[in-house]
């Protein structure tokens, strides 16, 4: 029988082995030449990509802490992408419940403080984990550091498996090191996981040259380099991780997570956000 893509294009009637697909490109490799093919038809704009959900997008309008609702609305943001065929995996931030850097500036030790920021970001974890499984969606939690029972150790070639099978994949616990952000732990992520693309969901629509909640009159990028952002000192992800980006060409997307539908939309290339890419 035919095989059938998750967006229910016909394929060839042999299936093409996993290793013969080249997801950056969109392109198949016949295994007879070694050749690359084309597949764009077929193929949506991405194959995979990672959703870096910082812990702030999921405040809502609150000081602190988790929304329930703002957690269903990402759910129902994902479960949709899921649905049009393309793989999805997620990097939550905690910084809605700790940030051991603030924690640090206040006196606790810096190391300490990051791993009680790992935790937070489990508690996310686990959080949206509900939301997409009430929606009928397969997850995994996959933690840096290993908590056997609530979620599965990181294992690169696991998660790969379970993303080919159609499962949405939770990357917590950032990298398992302290001195890391979660957004270097979404850029290493994305890179293991050859993602197409790093999206950001954050409470504004792109990146500004200040931050617009307190700047009225901040400039707004539609795109950037990453030599730009790093020039220009730009507070969107540090450095770390727009370098990671950099050296592997991984295209970054920053957009708005308070809006309903906003990860299909930017997906779809439609809306408001800031695209993070080489220069020409």
């Amino acid at each position: 029988m035919p095989e059938r893509l998750k967006s229910g294009i016909l394929t060839s009637l042999v299936p093409i082995p996993p290793r013969l697909y080249d997801r950056r490109t969109s392109r198949h490799i016949q295994p007879e030449t070694g050749m690359m093919t084309e597949n764009r038809e077929q193929s949506p704009s991405y194959k995979r990509v990672l959703l870096k959900v910082s812990g702030e997008a999921l405040m809502g309008d609150g000081p602190s802490g988790v929304d329930p609702v703002m957690v269903d609305m990402v759910a129902a943001d994902i479960a949709d992408v899921v649905a049009s065929g393309v793989e999805v995996c997620l990097v939550v931030g905690g910084g809605n419940i700790f940030r051991g850097l603030a924690a640090a500036a206040k006196g606790m030790d810096r190391a300490q403080g990051d791993y009680a920021g790992m935790l937070a970001t489990v508690i996310n974890a686990l959080m949206l984990q509900n939301a997409l499984e009430r929606r009928g969606m397969e997850t995994r939690v996959m933690t840096a550091i290993q908590m056997a029972a609530i979620a599965e150790p990181y294992i690169r070639r696991r998660a790969v498996r379970h993303m080919e099978k159609g499962r949405v994949v939770i990357f917590a616990a950032g990298t398992g090191n302290p001195f890391f952000t979660t957004d270097t732990a979404a850029a290493l992520r994305a890179n293991e996981m050859e993602c197409d693309a790093l999206f950001k969901g954050t409470q504004v629509d792109g990146v500004y040259s200040a931050d617009p909640r307190r700047n009225p009159d901040a400039e707004r990028y539609d795109q950037l380099t990453y030599l730009e952002v790093l020039a220009r000192d730009l507070n969107v992800m540090d450095a770390a991780a727009i370098s990671l980006a950099r050296e592997n060409r991984l295209p970054i997307v920053v957009f708005n997570m308070h809006a309903p539908g906003s990860f299909g939309a930017v997906m779809r290339g439609e809306g408001l956000f800031t695209k993070i890419i080489e220069a020409d």
